[in-house]
């Protein structure tokens, strides 16, 4: 079984006993619930530069990223830095994030919020909407096409965006559908962590133009959004290099500065 396969089966049972505990209509009364959403999307094709910045304390394949720097300073120093979305991961057990961090991102920044987890069940994406994301990741490695069609649909009678995630072509033919806003295609390989943009560069002319296109992952260097920009792509999902550094907002505002010169 590999770290996905481990992940998905945990998760499938964390929703289960939160199910137990928290009942929808206790959701369903969420003071956020009832509230508009922004779009990510629209931000994304609106803006030159369009990061996607991460909040993320750690993950599988490093045990630590920053575990110093508080939820509300990071999102506010990536809104005043100039991201285009952030995404804010709410796993627990291998990211160390929890649904507080997406709560407190959302009163701290204007800036359209993704709910980063491993999304297999609609109560999630009513968690999603409860505590204030604008959009939800879906990930194709995990999920049926029946499964992102029921899942995506979902979200979007919430006001919810979805951003797919895919990996390679087989699983990009199978999600593509009208009820998707956004396609990732992740330039880590979830199986074996290994990392190439060549993923994207691949991908992009498979992906039909309706969708964002956003690359995900292994993005260090201003360089790279520069060449992936060519393929196509709008949305840069950026994790850890902008959360490995003393002051993220500073980080942002150079790696952006070196794309627009």
């Amino acid at each position: 079984m590999n770290i996905l396969d481990k992940i998905i089966a945990d998760k499938k049972i964390e929703v289960e006993l939160k199910k137990s505990i928290i009942p929808v209509s206790q959701l369903e009364q969420s003071v956020l619930f009832g509230g508009k959403t922004t779009s990510m999307s629209k931000n994304l094709r609106n803006n030159f530069v369009g990061i996607i910045t991460e909040h993320k304390r750690r993950s599988p394949s490093k045990a630590v990223i920053n575990q110093n720097h508080s939820v509300d300073t990071v999102v506010t120093g990536y809104q005043n830095g100039g991201a285009s979305g952030i995404s804010v991961l709410t796993d627990g057990k291998y990211f160390g994030g929890s649904l507080d961090d997406l709560l407190l991102a959302k009163a701290s920044t204007s800036v359209p919020l993704l709910r980063k987890e491993f999304i297999v069940d609609e109560y999630q994406i009513l968690e999603a909407k409860a505590y204030g994301a604008d959009t939800i990741l879906l990930i194709a490695a995990v999920l049926t096409r029946e499964e992102i069609k029921l899942l995506s649909e979902f979200a979007q009678s919430l006001a919810l965006e979805v951003l797919l995630e895919v990996h390679n072509e087989e699983e990009l033919e199978k999600s593509i559908m009208p009820s998707l806003d956004m396609i990732g295609v992740n330039n880590r390989n979830l199986k074996t962590f290994e990392v190439s943009l060549d993923y994207s560069k691949e991908l992009a002319p498979k992906i039909p133009n309706e969708f964002v296109k956003v690359s995900e992952s292994g993005i260090s260097e201003p360089s790279a959004v520069i060449e992936l920009q060519q393929y196509g792509y709008q949305g840069f999902l950026i994790g850890e290099n902008f959360m490995k550094t003393d002051n993220p907002e500073v980080a942002l505002k150079e790696f952006i500065k070196k794309i627009t010169i």
